[in-house]
């Protein structure tokens, strides 16, 4: 016999039995569907968290004065102050891309003599670009008015639509903080959702600096953002913020510096336990598979005992025997694998057509690997019972009833 009878008298056998060769080979389906569906949730899952973390600002580096030992007078000299970021900024100029200060100021907001609190952040015209922030409507501060100390104001959307019902109805709109009339130039966003994680409030508005400092009585820039040139020299920027800002203060004086590196580590390093934790569930659904494909081609050869010993008594070599029978489970598994595999590709194909911004990725390795994990379960699994009828005694066989 070669390769195409076999084939050929291997698929008329199962045909034969047509459920339990799909019961059979259900597992197989399970299995391979799984290991695609976890490899590719754990391909767009890290993707998305990736882009969210970039959402917040490329290549950034951020830091403020986390504690200090003594009086009261010395700690506030301790903080992080405009000259600071000035350092910084010459320092490290041929390296970065930018550096931004923010100072915070919690204030009671009047619109239409109705007192509204809300937070009140001071930002210099670097802040946008380095926070990657989208802006909805007007425009964001210019050099000049922050130099000049102009009043004028951003609003993130929340506040804007409570305040004026949406983003473009805001801007021109006058705001009194303190006493003092700002004008609305622009209505912003975050480009990724922080959950109030971050310095900017879901109410808040930004005003320049400059014009914020004269409003609070210690200056302190909480917190300071550096954005690299480069994300490889984020880390060595890291280090040498915090030199920077110790060399400045007085000796005792702590500077938490951090970059998103270590959030994305962090992110990539659950979702590979939890890919490998699915992936060994999906691995032990397939070896259980592998093993219900052994048990029932042991009772398919005891069932065919008599239909053996005929094909050896007519000429049937014994591997000849083997080759069909191993082709057999070789056949239910890597047909199960193929269902398997087109069940756990239309999942993520669906979705993608579904959602297509949500960028689902799907890997050809996972598909290529379980194809030939199938053919493997099937080889493996297959050679015992193969070679059991293989190795039957015809004139036994003959007469087995």
């Amino acid at each position: 016999m070669n390769l195409a009878e076999v084939l050929k008298s291997s698929y008329e056998a199962l045909k034969a039995n047509r459920v339990r060769t799909l019961l059979t080979a259900l597992g197989l389906v399970i299995g391979n569907a799984s290991v695609i569906l976890v490899v590719t949730i754990s391909l767009t899952s890290t993707q998305f968290i990736l882009n969210q973390i970039k959402g917040i600002g490329s290549n950034v580096v951020w830091a403020y004065f986390e504690a200090g030992s003594r009086d009261s007078e010395q700690s506030e000299g301790d903080f992080v102050k405009l000259a600071d970021v000035d350092a910084v900024r010459t320092q490290l100029a041929d390296r970065i891309v930018a550096v931004t200060a923010t100072m915070s100021s919690n204030n009671s907001l009047t619109i239409d003599g109705k007192a509204q609190d809300t937070s009140v952040l001071g930002v210099d015209e670097y802040y946008p670009k380095v926070r990657n922030l989208i802006l909805l409507a007007g425009r964001y501060f210019d050099p000049e008015e922050v130099k000049q100390r102009t009043k004028v104001t951003m609003l993130t959307e929340p506040l804007a639509k409570l305040l004026y019902g949406s983003a473009e109805a805001a801007v021109g709109k006058m705001l009194k903080v303190k006493d003092h009339q700002f004008t609305v130039i622009g209505v912003f966003r975050e480009r990724v959702q922080s959950f109030g994680l971050s310095e900017l409030a879901d109410k808040a508005m930004v005003v320049p600096i400059t014009v914020l400092r004269y409003y609070n009585r210690v200056e302190r820039i909480d917190p300071m953002y550096i954005q690299a040139k480069r994300s490889e020299d984020v880390e060595g920027l890291t280090t040498e913020v915090k030199a920077i800002l110790e060399a400045r203060h007085r000796k005792g004086a702590r500077y938490f510096v951090d970059n998103l590196g270590a959030i994305l580590d962090t992110a990539k390093n659950i979702s590979m336990i939890l890919t490998f934790v699915l992936i060994l569930v999906a691995a032990i659904a397939l070896v259980i598979s592998g093993i219900g494909i052994m048990n029932i081609m042991l009772v398919t050869v005891t069932e065919r005992t008599k239909e053996i010993g005929t094909r050896m008594a007519v000429g049937a070599s014994r591997r000849e025997i083997l080759a069909q029978f191993l082709m057999e489970a070789v056949l239910i598994s890597t047909g199960g694998g193929l269902i398997g595999i087109l069940v756990g590709v239309s999942g993520p194909l669906l979705a993608q057509w579904l959602v297509p911004e949500f960028g689902v990725s799907i890997s050809i390795t996972s598909v290529v690997v379980a194809f030939l994990v199938s053919f493997g379960v099937g080889l493996i699994f297959g050679l015992l019972p193969a070679n059991r009828a293989s190795q039957l005694n015809p004139i036994e066989a003959l007469r087995y009833e």
